[in-house]
């Protein structure tokens, strides 16, 4: 049976004024606002997609442990690290939009997704937060090393073709990317022995397992201590820091590889979420003890709001396609 539809269009006409009541006294909000009214309620998890105990994860726990006093509950950090930065991109992926799962995002996803099969997208899955800092890179060998500059490194891979082990932090990061464009294109060989982070790769070069390395700039506390030797910086200039070594362009290569990194949630992530998770970690981020945190590492601040950071993440993504076509890194099409 239907009903009585007099009495349907009676109800149905019932259940629309009072819609409207409800909707006229404010009881009806986004859904991204009724969310946001009591967030965060319980802890905040920040996954780090490299190793624990390298620079950005002892930095991303310092600006964690700030961010939660503003927030008023704890960010705890979960480290994912391998596959050259991307294994929090699959979390990201399938996590609720909520607020309570975000992650680190560093440059490399934007290529990776060029150059690998990957079933996640960094602008499609991704909502940005905030932009962080920038990671610069250089060259660097154990301090007892025989090699003193980056021509040395050449003159040995090309009188000793595959014999030259360097180190990386991963499959397809800058400092692999710049290896291709600095031994490879030129017709020298070398062997890539990628690491999960900086840790253990610099590790790796100050004991000999590896003859050099090109990492981001978490070396810095052991050249500062003498038991690494930095060779050449990739950044656009020389550092204050150490001012004799020398950039990638003074010796004559147009190459500057700086990887800005920012936070960001699950596609869809609410803007009120949103507005609150800057907002605490902008003033985290600004913190003098972050600051400092930074500086071991050659780093500072370089703030970059939701809708900025949006922009350049699809900058990003534009310009590593182009980097990964030039390279002949692209992926391949078909099953």
């Amino acid at each position: 049976m239907n009903g009585d539809p007099v009495s349907t269009s009676r109800r149905g006409a019932l259940r629309a004024g009072v819609a409207a009541a409800i909707g006229a006294s404010g009881l009806l909000r986004p859904l991204g606002a009724l969310a946001a009214r009591d967030f965060p309620s319980r802890p905040i998890t920040l996954w780090v997609p490299w190793a624990a105990g390298g620079a950005t994860d002892l930095s991303m726990r310092v600006l964690a442990d700030l961010a939660s006093r503003t927030l008023g509950q704890r960010v705890v950090v979960e480290n994912r690290g391998g596959a050259g930065g991307t294994l929090t991109m699959p979390i990201l992926q399938t996590a609720e939009p909520d607020g309570y799962t975000i992650s680190q995002l560093p440059q490399t996803v934007f290529r990776a997704v060029h150059a690998q099969r990957v079933t996640w997208d960094p602008i499609r899955d991704t909502t940005p937060i905030i932009q962080i800092s920038g990671v610069t890179f250089g060259v660097l060998v154990a301090e007892s090393s025989r090699f003193r500059s980056l021509n040395d490194l050449f003159d040995f891979a090309r009188e000793r073709p595959g014999e030259l082990s360097i180190a990386t932090n991963g499959v397809g990061t800058s400092p692999h990317v710049v290896l291709e464009e600095l031994f490879t294109a030129r017709g020298l060989k070398y062997i890539h022995v990628p690491y999960k982070g900086v840790a253990e790769q610099v590790n790796a070069v100050a004991s000999g397992q590896v003859m050099a390395g090109v990492g981001s700039t978490g070396f810095g506390p052991m050249v500062d201590s003498g038991r690494l030797r930095l060779l050449v910086l990739l950044s656009a200039q020389r550092s204050q820091r150490w001012p004799r070594v020398p950039t990638l362009r003074e010796l004559g290569f147009d190459i500057v590889a700086q990887s800005p990194y920012g936070l960001a949630g699950p596609r869809g992530l609410p803007p009120a979420i949103v507005e609150i998770l800057h907002d605490a970690f902008k003033k985290a981020m600004f913190d003098p003890q972050f600051v400092q945190e930074l500086a071991k590492y050659d780093q500072e601040p370089d703030y970059l709001g939701p809708a900025d950071y949006a922009r350049q993440c699809r900058e990003m993504y534009e310009k590593e396609r182009e980097i990964v076509e030039r390279l002949g890194l692209a992926r391949r099409s078909g099953p």
